[in-house]
This record gives structure tokens, C-alpha cells and sequence, in this order.
């Protein structure tokens, strides 16, 4: 084991699977560092939060390529390649500029299987950079991840955690459907202990960071570390919980969700999404629909407001569900 940030884990997973594949490329805005500075060195920050830094070096801009300032053009590019045999890594700058290539993500490589009959695969890894806390504004800090949750097709990655980021990006590399992995801009700096070598996670397999008596928390993304503090400052109360952490939302570990529930009883679940249509709302309603004989209590939701994110610090702060706010929700479960 090693401790590495987020950051490095990330940047860890892609130098090793583009060692281990020559198939594996990536594409993005200022991935390659352009035409070079004016040392004559080709070289980049690595994208805009430094995730791909180095890679230029050593595989040379056949594999690393900058692209034009073009959504739709990055995954569009990264679609066709995947469709002719490539492993394509595509970095969509932010999340929230989805909405300008949703049609190559939704209608195209997310089709693409289908309407072939199985007979095309599409590879294709969309990384992208998700959430608020940075103080970026309301276009640059949504969590989007339920809009394409909804979406046949595609397969859903959100690690909370470096040894996550890891094993989850070379899992979604090697899988032969189109894959969205959104990372949290907050977590790019928090370390954490990850495995060395070939450490891949499974899809579909969530992760029980806590575990406990009174109430199940399940959490997405930045909101399993806020969870975890919550859950930790009850302790002197004698409350305990079950952490859940799903790690990919499609597909979603409902068995470990109704297993924990089956032992407490009582549900939480926390995300940094808008409450309208989210996977708050989709997971509460898979328990009630599934597993409604296993309740001993209505289920909390823990959410942002409806509205979009602030730019005002002290406004974005309480914008964000926080440790306080999750205590509270946990309290309410299980004395209420």
C-alpha cells in the first residue's frame, strides 16, 4: 500500500493501463500541453485539474492528443474510436458541460450495442470533474450523475476515496460499454492508502466503510467522507450505522442496501444532488417498492436544495449537505 491522493491515483491507473494496452488512448483540452512552451518541452498540467500530467512523455501525441475546445468533438471522437477498436479515455473538463455532447453520449455510444445487435462494443471512458465546494459557480459544480444514471447504456462510476479512483478507472477501462466516472473536484487532494499494482474493483459491488446497529447511510461521492464524520461524532450517543457506499450508481448494489437495512431498519441516504429526481429519490424508491417490510421508520433524504449552486462562499457552504446536517438525519431516523 502507498499513499497517494485522488489525483495520483487516478494518474496512476491510466499510466498503467495505457502500459498495459496499447489500444488505450486519451483525448482531451490540454491533456498533451499543445504545441509545447517555450522550452521546447512538450509537456502539460494534465488537463485542467492535472489528472493526465506525464502521459505526453512517454507515449507520444499519438496516444495523448489535445483536442479543440469542443465537447462535442472530444466525445464524438472518443465514440468513433472506441467503435473502431480503440480504448478511448475522453476528459469532459467539467460535468456540467454536458449538456453540449449529451446526444453523443445518450443517443450514440450509449446505442451503439443495441442497435447493432451486440455486434459492436464501444469502450469508451468518459472522465469528467463533478460537484460543488470549490466556490466555481452554478456552471461548473453540479453533480449530474443522476441525468445519466437514467440513461440505458451506460454504465455509472462515482468513487469517493483514492484506492477507488483507482481500481474503479481501470475497471471502467477495460469494460467494453461506454462508462461516465465522475470525480469530485473537492477530493483531487484527499490521500488516502491505495493498493500497488493491478488493483481493479468490480462493477456493481458497493463498499461498507462503517458498520453498525440503529441505520443505514447510503452516501455517493464527497458525501461518504461527510458521512463518515457524521456517523463518528454519534458514537458517544451509542448510535452506530451501517456506511454504504455503492461506488457505481448503474449498475447499484441493491443487496448490500437491503441486507444492511434488513439489520437496522432505518434508511439514510445522502446526496450532494438536487432532491428532485435524484439517486436519493431512486434509491428510496427502490426500498420502498423492494424492501418496504424492513422499515421501521419513514426514509430520510439528505440533499441539496432545489436551486442551483451559489457562488458565495458562505452561500455554497450551506448549500452542500454536511456532516452536521447528515447527524441530524440520522438522529431523526432512529429516535423519531
Amino acid at each position: 500500500m502507498s499513499i497517494k491522493s485522488y489525483r495520483e491515483a487516478l494518474n496512476e491507473a491510466l499510466f498503467e493501463e495505457m502500459r498495459r494496452d496499447p489500444s488505450v488512448i486519451v483525448l482531451g483540452e490540454d491533456v498533451s500541453g499543445g504545441a509545447g512552451g517555450t522550452s521546447g518541452t512538450r509537456d502539460a498540467a494534465g488537463g485542467i485539474f492535472g489528472v493526465t500530467k506525464g502521459l505526453i512523455g512517454e507515449f507520444g501525441d499519438e496516444r495523448v492528443i489535445d483536442t479543440p475546445i469542443s465537447e462535442s468533438a472530444i466525445i464524438g471522437a472518443g465514440a468513433g474510436a472506441a467503435a473502431a477498436g480503440l480504448r478511448p479515455v475522453a476528459e469532459l473538463m467539467f460535468a456540467d458541460f454536458v449538456g453540449v455532447c449529451l446526444d453523443q453520449i445518450y443517443n450514440q455510444a450509449a446505442k451503439f450495442r443495441y442497435m447493432f445487435g451486440g455486434k459492436m462494443q464501444c469502450p469508451l471512458v468518459i472522465r469528467t470533474a463533478m460537484g460543488a465546494g470549490m466556490n466555481m459557480g452554478a456552471q461548473h459544480s453540479q453533480t449530474i450523475y443522476p441525468m445519466l444514471t437514467a440513461v440505458p447504456g451506460l454504465k455509472i462510476v462515482v468513487p469517493s476515496n483514492a484506492a477507488d479512483a483507482k481500481g474503479l478507472l481501470k475497471t471502467a477501462i477495460r469494460d467494453d460499454d461506454p462508462v461516465v466516472f465522475f470525480e469530485h473536484k473537492a477530493l483531487y487532494n484527499k490521500k488516502g492508502e491505495v493498493p500497488d499494482g493491478d488493483h481493479a474493483i468490480p462493477f456493481g459491488e458497493a463498499d461498507m466503510p462503517r458498520e453498525g446497529d440503529d441505520c443505514t447511510v447510503v452516501a455517493i461521492g464527497r458525501m461518504v467522507p461527510f458521512s463518515e464524520k457524521a456517523i463518528d461524532s454519534l458514537a458517544d450517543q451509542g448510535i452506530s450505522c451501517d456506511l454504504v457506499d455503492p461506488r457505481t450508481v448503474s449498475p447499484l448494489d441493491t443487496d448490500l442496501i437491503f441486507e444492511s437495512l434488513e439489520h437496522t431498519g432505518r434508511l439514510v441516504v445522502v446526496d450532494e444532488s438536487p432532491p428532485r429526481c435524484s439517486l436519493a429519490s431512486d434509491i428510496a424508491g427502490i426500498v420502498a417498492s423492494e424492501a418496504f417490510g424492513s422499515l421501521r421508520g419513514p426514509i430520510r433524504l439528505v440533499t441539496a436544495p432545489h436551486a442551483p449552486v451559489p457562488f458565495a462562499r458562505e452561500l455554497e457552504r450551506a448549500y452542500v449537505p454536511g456532516p452536521d446536517r447528515i447527524a441530524q438525519a440520522i438522529l431523526e431516523a432512529v429516535k423519531g
